[in-house]
Formats: C-alpha cells, sequence, structure tokens
C-alpha cells in the first residue's frame, strides 16, 4: 500500500521519549520515518507514519522548545483510521497496555476500540474515516 504523505500532525510530548517510540512502533504498528537523538539518547524530534496514512510527532518534555514547553504528557488524544483494527486490539492486548474503551462496533459504522500509551495519552484505532 503506498502511504499518502501527511498534511496534519499530531503532536505529542513524553517524559520517556525513547520509550514511547518503542510502544508506538511495536505495538501499535507505526513506522519510524525520523528520529533526532540528543547528546544523552532522548528524542528531540521524531515522525512517525502510519501505514495507511498519516503520522504522528513527538519528543521529549527535556527537549521542547518553539512553544512545545508548555506541552505536558499524558494530555494527548488521536484518532488513527485503520482496516486492521482486530490486529491493532490484539498487539495492544498480547503487551498488556491500558485499553480504556472494550473493542465494538458502534451505531455509526465504526469498528474501534480506546487506549492509553505508556504515558497516558489517549489513542482510538477505528474504522471511520470521517464525514465526506
Amino acid at each position: 500500500m503506498t502511504e499518502t504523505p501527511p498534511t496534519v500532525w499530531p503532536a505529542l510530548r513524553y517524559d520517556d521519549a525513547p520509550a514511547a517510540r518503542t510502544f508506538l512502533v511495536d505495538v501499535f504498528g507505526f513506522r519510524e520515518a525520523l528520529v533526532v537523538p540528543d547528546d544523552d539518547g532522548d528524542i528531540v524530534h521524531a515522525e512517525l507514519r502510519w501505514p495507511e496514512g498519516g503520522g504522528v510527532m513527538f519528543g521529549s518534555t527535556k527537549n521542547s522548545g518553539n512553544g512545545h514547553e508548555h506541552m505536558r504528557p499524558g494530555v494527548g488524544s488521536v484518532y488513527v483510521v485503520t482496516d486492521h483494527v482486530d490486529e491493532v486490539h490484539a498487539r495492544v492486548r498480547a503487551a498488556g497496555a491500558d485499553v480504556t474503551r472494550e473493542l465494538e462496533d458502534t451505531d455509526y459504522g465504526s469498528h474501534t476500540f480506546s487506549v492509553r500509551d505508556t504515558e497516558g495519552n489517549h489513542w482510538t484505532f477505528g474504522t471511520y474515516r470521517g464525514a465526506a
């Protein structure tokens, strides 16, 4: 499948950005596009791509700047469209992540579930692609 270049980038901050990168890649299924480490091995800036299109940016709270210094970890919320909800859910369950809304089919036609990442950011994965 060809990835569509993202034009909207949710941006998050983490106290332990390397652990977040591992979780987002290994558990959720994002692909690393760019990771810029600092001299201590922490992450100044990272870009991850979603295989079905889109992406997310993040970095360490200790490396915040350009207005991002006011962002706190664990307060973000991201919705990710996927045709592979069951596969993502299975990886999330196997990793023991905090599922906040169980897998369900909604009345608006989405197959979906919600989970918190390593620092409490809220993620929802579903088949709903938005209004046309």
